[in-house]
């Protein structure tokens, strides 16, 4: 792979110009494409086959009215005076203003507070919903604008109003918060590199991948199921991987001008060496995000594959696009400062003070490992608490609309409301079907938690009836699910003494159901992630004691993340510190999320750092001289990729949607732990204890393993043969004999 890479880097650079213009020119017809066709994104986590999902396809089929995909605004109403929103002055103030909204071509429907008897019990609160001809991702910004317009006028008459609904709140694709993300990664990349104009390439290149990688996405959300947040995850990924991959082989270009090398025999000696690396992160990266869809849900496997395009992506730009663009900054990319190598004194100073972190780790092996095994151990503790399930507006700053309507909402009819669950109670449709259903619905009065049952509403074949429960406790309350698991529970003996079978849906009840499937997930998945990273690692590295200490590695930054987020998500620690606005449980889906990607991240560094310790180990065969190879010439390329991968991540932080903040948050702070603790600490110390020990591989695996190269040594061998012959014979063309 190494030989084929460096023969690709110096075709794109003998190529730049078609290179460079393919790549825009891509980008450009994916872009009219993708927006001709417009995205086709949804906000939905279901998984088929559940209960409550079957139950609720049976309730569709009983009570087809119910289906409604069109896009409702609620206008939450809060009357500020003494007066009351059933007063005549505000009855007719309301009434007036929706009659304004109703002259929107695009609503098919009004209904008003009274209509829909919202009115609180103290008269100040009740809503009105605005149906819309679309869906409510299609729900045009003129309609938003026009309620926006209305809630005005109410509040300078005094009331308080606020909007939400699925007309109103979509989830966050994109915005300006990601720019300041780059913005500190241009600095980051400023100071890695000395200079400006080198740090700006990385993301040249990265984003140039994104915007490929993001027009495909929503190309393909035109032909597969795809949810929202599948693009903002892999915007995420794909710009911080993206630029970690140009950083890597930009990183090398330098060094090897710095050793002497011709342009673009650097360039393809750093697409051979740093580019191999860079494919083969790539690859455990798509990997882990592909494995994703082993688990069987669908909405993962989309958000898998989703961000592992944009990541396959960012590979071919760094392979392709980025040996071209390093030729044709011709002699504007300076080479990596080097002092002379004639072994001064003050040559030797700079080494050492360059390497000062390695000595303190190979110095101390044993305290690093303790200190760093310590730390994230005690990290790690509280994700045995941990608790998933789904967020909502609750969790949003207060000073959005939307969460102003949930707390009026939680106001006015308690925090159940956010809550319902709805039953769908079968009789035998028989003379005692009657009394037998209000002997069902009394005993379901008995259970704790129940704040409100309303009256069994009937279905057209008399057999089925339809019970709307409002809990005492929210959607994010263990008392919530407690009551759902005790219906389920109880439903054989209500079917036994009343002749009712119950069954609960909802939309609680569905992401009760979800957050326990991806639960029973989650050790399979994290079996399979482990075994393959384990395998991986054994072929690259051709050892087995490096690929049991990367492995535990990758588990103890896993559970010190999933442990932090515990601690400052659900536990609500630190939450001013983050700009966290309320508890909540931890999203369902984020365990599994965090164990691919991490994963896939936890190599790419594993692989940086490792690989040059490796190549050092086998020139000299010492092996404390190996590790400080290995942290002073790829320690400072790995801190540089995680604090970019931060910035990125921070930038992402930023966005008012809670999703998207907590994703990123956990991938901040799994990328710092990983990063800085794990690979610059643990890792280093442990190899130093381990000695020779480390690079132990039976003769017979070693036959049977293939030599995936991925520190290039097969280039660099080469490239040190043809300049032996270059010295012998002037008239060699170094560069078109390796092609050859």
């Amino acid at each position: 792979m190494a030989k084929l890479l460096y023969r690709l880097g110096f075709w794109s650079a003998s190529n730049r110009v078609k290179v460079i213009l393919g790549s825009i020119a891509i980008l450009l017809i994916s872009a009219i494409v993708a927006l001709s066709m417009g995205p086709k994104l949804h906000e939905g986590t279901t998984i088929p086959g559940l209960e409550s999902i079957k139950t609720m396809e049976q309730m569709y089929q009983e009570f087809p009215s119910i289906v409604d995909n069109s896009g409702k605004i609620q206008l939450v109403m809060k009357s500020l005076t003494d007066e009351t929103l059933s007063s005549d002055t505000t009855k007719q103030l309301i009434g007036a203003q929706l009659e304004e909204v109703a002259k929107d071509p695009a609503v098919t429907a009004v209904v008003s507070p009274y209509d829909n008897h919202s009115v609180s019990a103290d008269g100040k609160i009740g809503y009105a919903t605005i149906s819309y001809n679309t869906p409510g991702s299609d729900v045009t910004e003129t309609s938003k604008e026009r309620v926006l317009d209305v809630a005005g006028i109410l509040r300078d008459a005094g009331l308080q109003a606020e909007l939400t609904g699925s007309g109103y709140v979509k989830m966050e694709i994109g915005g300006v918060t990601e720019g300041i993300g780059v913005l500190i990664a241009l600095l980051v990349l400023t100071v890695a590199f000395g200079s400006v104009l080198t740090g700006i390439l990385p993301i040249l290149t990265a984003v140039i991948g994104l915007g490929t990688g993001v027009m495909l996405i929503i190309i393909g959300s035109n032909f597969f199921d795809t949810p929202s947040f599948a693009l903002s995850l892999a915007s995420m990924i794909g710009l911080a991987v993206g630029i970690d991959y140009a950083l890597f082989i930009i990183s090398r270009y330098r060094q090897q001008l710095a050793e002497g090398y011709e342009r673009k025999e650097a360039i393809a000696i750093a697409n051979g060496t740093a580019g191999s690396a860079v494919v083969f992160a790539g690859i455990t990266v798509i990997i882990g995000l592909a494995g994703m869809s082993v688990i069987g849900i669908p909405f993962l496997t989309a958000m898998g594959l989703a961000a592992a395009l944009c990541i396959f992506v960012a590979v071919l730009i760094a392979i392709f696009m980025v040996p071209a663009i390093l030729e044709a900054m011709g002699g504007l990319i300076k080479a990596k400062s080097k002092k002379s190598s004639k072994g001064s004194t003050r040559n030797k100073k700079n080494e050492t003070r360059g390497n000062l972190w390695g000595s303190f780790v190979t110095g101390r092996p044993w305290l690093a490992v303790i200190l760093g095994v310590a730390l994230l151990g005690t990290i790690a503790i509280p994700f045995f608490n941990m608790e998933t399930g789904t967020m909502d507006d609750a969790q949003k700053s207060p000073e959005l609309t939307e969460r102003r309507a949930y707390d009026l909402m939680t106001e006015a009819y308690g925090v159940g409301y956010h809550s319902p669950l709805v039953i769908l109670a079968e009789t035998d449709g028989g003379q005692d079907a009657a009394a037998n259903l209000s002997g069902a619905l009394e005993q379901l009065r008995t259970y704790p938690n129940i704040g409100t049952i309303a009256p069994a509403v009937p279905g057209p074949s008399g057999k089925i009836s339809l019970i709307n429960v409002i809990p005492a406790t929210g959607p994010a309350d263990n008392k919530t699910v407690d009551l759902v698991k005790q219906i389920r529970s109880q439903a054989a003996e209500i079917e036994s003494q009343n002749h009712v079978k119950l069954k609960v849906t909802g939309s609680t009840a569905v992401n009760i159901d979800i957050s326990q499937k991806l639960n029973e997930a989650l050790p399979e998945f994290c079996i399979i992630i482990v075994g393959l990273a384990f395998v991986l690692l054994v072929m690259v590295f051709r050892s087995i004691l490096v690929p049991i200490k990367a492995v535990l590695g990758f588990i103890l930054s896993l559970g010190a993340t999933l442990g932090f987020i515990t601690f400052v998500i659900q536990d609500g620690h630190l939450q001013n510190v983050f700009h966290f606005n309320g508890q909540a449980p931890i999203l369902n889906f984020l365990p599994i999320m965090v164990v691919g990607i991490l994963f896939g991240l936890a190599m790419d560094y594993e692989v940086f750092l490792v690989s040059r310790m490796r190549e050092e180990f086998k020139k000299s065969g010492d092996a404390k001289k190996s590790v400080l190879a290995g942290i002073h010439h790829s320690g400072g390329v790995v801190t540089a990729a995680g604090l970019i991968m931060i910035s990125v991540f921070t930038g992402f932080m930023l966005a008012e949607d809670p999703n998207i903040r907590v994703m990123s948050f956990a991938l901040l702070f799994g990328v710092l732990f990983d990063a800085f603790v794990v690979r610059m600490l643990i890792v280093p110390g442990v190899m130093t204890l381990l000695g020779k020990s480390a690079w132990y591989l039976p003769k017979w695996l070693d036959r049977l393993l293939p030599n995936l190269d991925v520190e290039g040594e097969e280039v660099m061998k080469a490239v040190e043969k043809k300049q032996l012959r270059l010295v012998r014979d002037p008239k060699t063309n170094l560069s078109t004999e390796l092609l050859k």
